[in-house]
């Protein structure tokens, strides 16, 4: 089926390159394992030829399942082999965007911590970040830092959006909760972290503000510790430090600041968080990105002039197939695709809903070959060598 569909495939503002093509890889096809094929093949774009790698996924193959790939903290980074391997994955592509630098913020390390939602086996490891502390390229109108692409526990991929729900119960009242295991917190909110962070210092998470990622940290903050429902300890800034299992930990700045000072050890507390998804389905995956592609259309605003080596996800057969497409960054290919070329790529190749990740040196796409024990990289990152990244998609043998 997949071959006939890309033997047939032509782009808007793209086509195949057939007899074109160099020797020594375009037009290869192989089956993973049972519903997991790969493909590449090459496209004559308006900026030059690129070479595109494509998994497509059969979620009907009960022999094949989709999941997070991700290390063991949130405030932590792995090649995307390297978190493949680790998990048994049979393929794998980079995920989310994520927190990179450390130049805005001298002395506070850059946490290495996704842009978006996080949803790993049904359990929800962080929230996504205020827009305007977004790493990554200008979002197109419409679209969220909470806009994800999910797996449903009957085996469906949908585009999605997954908002925080959470409150912090104290002896005088209700507070509401502003973040989650994110490496930004919401201006005047509270934030919880727990052993999924990691021991990263929390500090980055009260730096900049809800539309400038830039802006210098927060000097009125405060955090306090709350095991067994009781608070045990207090600080006057974020801390640093694997928290403990049983153990929250929240960071407040100015305004949530101020609550959790008037806070005293002993002291009740109750903390409650979950992702609540915009069409209420609940997700045994999800990964954060933006939107490109919305029933069959590309999303109006869509960048048409910047082409750039790009990673990006499909969903066809009415959620039943999910496509991973990471672009060649060898030199002969860097040329890339602008977003709009993107979202006709995954349309011309069946999908209905089209999902961007991140690019560049992070465009990764990995897969075991056949008897093999350990994946391969199959595509060229463009920096040389693999990015360690925040998280990725994996395919992994079904239960």
């Amino acid at each position: 089926m997949l071959t006939v569909l890309l033997a047939a495939c032509t782009l808007a503002g793209t086509a195949l390159v057939g007899a074109a093509a160099p020797a020594g890889g375009a037009q290869r096809a192989e089956e993973i394992a049972p519903g997991v094929q790969y493909r590449d093949f090459d496209l004559a774009a308006a900026h030059g030829r690129v070479r595109v790698h494509l998994v497509g996924v059969d979620l009907n193959n009960k022999h094949v399942r989709v999941g997070l790939l991700h290390p063991d903290a949130v405030a932590a980074r792995g090649t995307v082999s390297r978190l493949a391997d680790a998990q048994g994955a049979l393929a794998g592509i980079n995920g989310d965007f994520f927190d990179i630098t450390e130049t805005q913020h001298p002395g506070v390390p850059a946490t290495g911590s996704a842009v978006g939602p996080e949803i790993a086996d049904g359990r929800a490891l962080k929230a996504a970040v205020p827009r305007g502390q977004r790493f990554g390229p200008a979002l197109p109108p419409g679209t969220s830092t909470e806009d994800v692409l999910g797996v449903d526990a009957d085996r469906t991929a949908r585009l999605d959006r997954l908002a925080l729900s959470g409150s912090v119960t104290t002896p005088e009242g209700r507070l509401k909760l502003g973040g989650f295991n994110q490496y930004a917190l919401p201006v005047g909110s509270i934030g919880a972290y727990t052993s999924d962070w990691g021991g990263l210092s929390r500090a980055r998470a009260v730096c900049g503000t809800d539309s400038d990622r830039a802006a210098p940290c927060s000097t009125d903050t405060y955090e306090v510790t709350v095991r067994g429902g009781r608070v045990v300890a207090r600080a006057d800034k974020p801390g640093s430090g694997a928290v403990p299992a049983g153990t929250t930990v929240l960071v407040g700045r100015e305004r949530g600041a101020q609550h959790l000072r008037k806070l005293s050890t002993g002291e009740s507390v109750t903390v409650e968080h979950r992702l609540t998804a915009a069409s209420g389905v609940a997700y045994t995956f999800a990964v954060g990105g933006f939107p490109v592609l919305r029933r069959g259309a590309a999303l109006p605003g869509l960048d048409g002039t910047t082409p750039a080596v790009r990673t990006a996800a499909g969903i066809a057969d009415g959620g039943h197939r999910l496509l991973l497409l990471a672009l060649d960054g060898a030199s002969e290919y860097r040329s890339g695709l602008t977003l709009a070329e993107v979202a006709a790529a995954l349309r011309d190749l069946g999908a209905t809903e089209g999902f961007s990740l991140d690019g560049g040196g992070s465009s990764t796409l990995v897969a075991r070959k056949s008897g093999g024990t350990k994946v391969s990289v199959l595509n060229h990152p463009s920096g040389g060598a693999e990015r360690a990244v925040a998280n990725g998609i994996g395919v992994f043998p079904g239960s």
